[in-house]
């Protein structure tokens, strides 16, 4: 059983690996992507403002960056059953944001609201399965029952 639920994991993981890797290939059309959907809140204008003068890179570029590399490495670590539970929390919350930020179905209206809302519902689903990946935790690797001696066949 362990062999088809070490499958799926990986299955599921490689959402996120090429999700993470498609971003980090195109970081100027995801940055712009979230220039469009992230508004930063007046009270940390100031930071971001720093950051930007720290980094000579635009925040969304930095998030862009932190986007694709939260998915990739996540993805992979779970994949390699590594850190599930930790991991998995991570992309809850991750996936929560992404919701709240880019399926915001509750502003719009017709067509686009449905579609945003489908969209959101099924980051709801990953949600699930990052749940119950978190709850279940790593996967032991069953052990091979010990070799029956020759007089027991």
């Amino acid at each position: 059983m362990s062999v088809v639920i070490s499958f799926g994991r990986i299955l599921f993981a490689l959402l996120f690996i090429v999700s993470g890797a498609s971003k980090l290939f195109d970081i100027a059309g995801t940055a712009q992507s979230i220039a469009d959907h992230v508004i930063v809140p007046a009270s940390l204008a100031g930071y971001v403002a720093d950051i930007e003068a720290l980094t000579t890179i635009s925040f969304s570029r930095i998030l862009a960056i932190a986007a694709g590399a939260i998915e990739f490495v996540c993805g992979v670590l779970i994949a390699f059953n590594i850190g599930i539970r930790f991991f998995s929390s991570v992309l809850i919350l991750f996936v929560l944001i992404t919701i709240v930020y880019f399926h915001d179905f509750w502003n719009q209206t017709g067509a686009d609201s449905r579609m945003q809302m489908v969209a959101a519902l099924k980051n709801l689903s990953l949600i699930g399965a990052l749940l119950v990946l978190a709850g279940h935790g790593r996967a032991e690797q069953e052990a091979l029952p010990p070799p029956r001696k020759y007089n027991e066949l």
